[in-house]
């Protein structure tokens, strides 16, 4: 009879703190409805430890309000950027609540609020990448990657974000969600000029941006091949784990993917990159040779293999294949930049040497040799970094190098004329 009790009283703890749930929820919603958001945040706070166990309708109900409080805060500008993360954390408990129990009552609701908040988060990410906040916008990436799960491009970019925050540990999950879902990127972009802006602008469609040309409101228009970032990718994925000691699992990982995408040449960039960072130099050269054989003609491939032969501090491959993309594209910048900077490289060891001499007919006899030597350097770096200011104008690590070079020849006119123009 005692256990009797026991359990009736247990059932009435359990009815009443469903009853001050619920009553919490509307509570919550018509503060909301009066203005008062912030209000109904606090409100929500105190069920939340109750919610778990609520039926799956008032769950959804619970993060529904819950979104639109702190949705609303975020376009108060009230703590916006924690504000959208908080509305995007709701929003996605929502769905997934309403996907498990079948019945979708506050997500077709809650679509219209989705789609804005997508594309706050985009732009509050964009703005914190520009502030160097990058781990803050690459979580607002994958919160809007949560949101919508096709749009596949915002996984890639919290991932790349996450690596330029050196968050390692928040990217290597979406990297490796990124291999699961064997994401390429690979596409091509429609663009157009926009007269009444000036502003290049993208389209979804070819006829589309065609569209708007011939209805005279954009010119000038563009289509451009989008390459595949799954080089990228499993590079980033392979240094992440053997940063992490997780040698085998980084081989693993380059060798699914190239078993799952045997035409894409980038991943053989990445599986050299790999064994080049574990030392294995005979691998290396086995692989940049099968990339080679591969695609001989690709002026980027070619390129990446002169990145990768001077990291590794083999400068004679390096120049040769720096060469060779400038001979498949006479218009390739950065090969002329990489190329004046690797000749450059051979001034250092010349000005250590000269600094240590002393003043002795014999050193200052080798001074003279040397001075000659460092001046033969750069004026055999000055073709390429004219060819690279000419293609690039605007980049002033390449004009500035140029210029501190003319003024080591004392080419007075030649740095004169440069300067007028930077």
């Amino acid at each position: 009879m005692k256990s009797k009790y026991v359990i009736i009283a247990s059932a009435l703890l359990i009815s009443v703190a469903t009853f001050a749930q619920k009553d919490q929820i509307k509570g919550a919603e018509k503060a909301l409805k009066s203005g008062d958001a912030q209000g109904a945040i606090t409100i929500l706070k105190d069920a939340e430890n109750m919610v778990v166990n609520a039926k799956d309708v008032e769950q959804a109900q619970y993060y529904f309000i819950k979104g639109n409080a702190y949705l609303d805060l975020a376009n108060k500008k009230v703590d916006e950027s924690k504000s959208l993360s908080s509305a995007a954390e709701s929003y996605n408990k929502l769905i997934e609540v309403e996907k498990a129990s079948g019945k979708q009552k506050y997500s077709t609701q809650a679509a219209a609020s989705i789609a804005e908040i997508k594309g706050k988060l985009i732009n509050s990410a964009i703005a914190d990448t520009q502030a160097n906040k990058h781990s803050d916008g690459a979580k607002k990436l994958y919160d809007a990657y949560l949101l919508d799960r096709k749009d596949t491009i915002n996984l890639y970019y919290a991932a790349s974000t996450a690596v330029n925050a050196q968050d390692y540990d928040t990217a290597l999950p979406m990297y490796e969600e990124l291999k699961k879902l064997n994401y390429s990127g690979k596409g091509t972009s429609y663009t157009a000029v926009n007269k009444a802006s000036g502003e290049e602008q993208g389209f979804n469609t070819v006829s589309e941006r065609d569209l708007a040309v011939k209805l005279g409101t954009h010119e000038k228009p563009k289509t451009e091949t989008i390459p595949s970032k799954r080089g990228e990718i499993y590079k980033n994925l392979a240094l992440i784990l053997v940063q992490k000691g997780r040698i085998e699992d980084a081989k693993k990982a380059i060798a699914d993917a190239r078993k799952a995408n045997p035409e894409d040449s980038s991943l053989i960039l990445s599986e050299a990159n790999l064994y080049l960072e574990t030392k294995d130099f005979e691998t290396y050269k086995k692989l940049v040779g099968e990339a080679l054989q591969k695609d001989p003609n690709n002026a980027d491939l070619v390129f990446n293999l002169g990145v990768i032969s001077a990291n590794a501090k083999n400068t004679a491959d390096a120049e040769k294949y720096y060469l060779k993309a400038i001979e498949i594209n006479p218009n390739y910048a950065n090969a002329y930049l990489n190329l004046a900077a690797l000749k450059l490289e051979a001034e250092k060891p010349i000005i250590d040497e000269m600094n240590k001499l002393g003043t002795s007919a014999k050193d200052m006899k080798r001074y003279d040799t040397l001075k000659a030597q460092r001046e033969n350097v750069f004026r055999g770096v000055i073709p390429y970094l004219k060819k690279a200011n000419e293609l690039d104008p605007k980049n002033e690590d390449v004009s500035k190098t140029l210029l501190g070079v003319y003024k080591a020849l004392e080419m007075t006119a030649e740095a004169k004329a440069l300067k007028a123009t930077m």
